[in-house]
């Protein structure tokens, strides 16, 4: 007699601001995911979930976390933060500093952790994309960037470094050094192209676990 077990789906969550609350809409890199997935013959395996609002930072993130991650028994979470935390502080003067950005980032890995859910980080890709960091947030982008670097290393945690992977995109593809319509709509929000490539890119680590 055969017996069949139903296997459970690994759960991942999208954790993150309005780029990933685009991405699990048409064309977004979540709904990719589930496509390349599927194409790999996996989607019996995975559930993919976006968990993404327009305009936060890190704190919004830290103090939602209970109601839309943690209520949902997440196997996985993918925290996809940052863009906001630096923009915010010329846009509107209500950005995040760089060490209580780093003090929230990890109070969500910690509560994360004692739930024994995996994470993987992600660094924040883009405000502009002018490779020779004329953009007026390179600076902070890159510290903010290298902030997620050390926890994921302190923490040896998996991470997808965007940030990284858009620069050598753009030194490839982009020779006028335009500030968006490479991998961005808007400098910030992506197009097709950064849907794919932050598609491939989380798709890897995330069937590497």
């Amino acid at each position: 007699m055969t017996s069949f077990v139903s296997q459970k789906k690994t759960r991942v969550i999208f954790f993150g601001d309005s780029i990933t609350q685009a991405g699990a809409g048409t064309g977004g890199y979540i709904l990719k995911i589930d496509t390349m997935c599927r194409a790999e013959g996996k989607g019996d395996n995975y559930e993919f979930i976006g968990a993404g609002i327009g305009g936060n930072k890190v704190y919004d993130l830290y103090l939602r976390m209970e109601n839309d991650v943690l209520a949902k028994n997440p196997d996985v979470v993918i925290i996809y933060i940052g863009v906001n935390d630096v923009w915010h502080k010329s846009t509107f003067g209500t950005g995040t500093d760089a060490d209580k950005f780093e003090k929230f980032y990890q109070a969500i890995i910690d509560k994360l952790k004692s739930k024994s859910i995996k994470i993987i980080l992600s660094t924040p890709a883009a405000i502009g994309e002018k490779t020779d960091f004329s953009n007026p947030q390179d600076g902070d982008m890159n510290e903010y960037s290298n902030i997620i670097r050390r926890i994921a290393s302190k923490n040896s945690l998996p991470l997808v470094d965007l940030r990284k992977v858009f620069l050598e995109y753009d030194l490839k593809n982009n020779p006028a050094n335009k500030d968006r319509g490479i991998l961005t709509t808007d400098r910030v929000h992506l197009n097709a192209n950064g849907n794919k490539l932050v598609a491939d890119e989380m798709w890897r680590v995330i069937k590497s676990l």
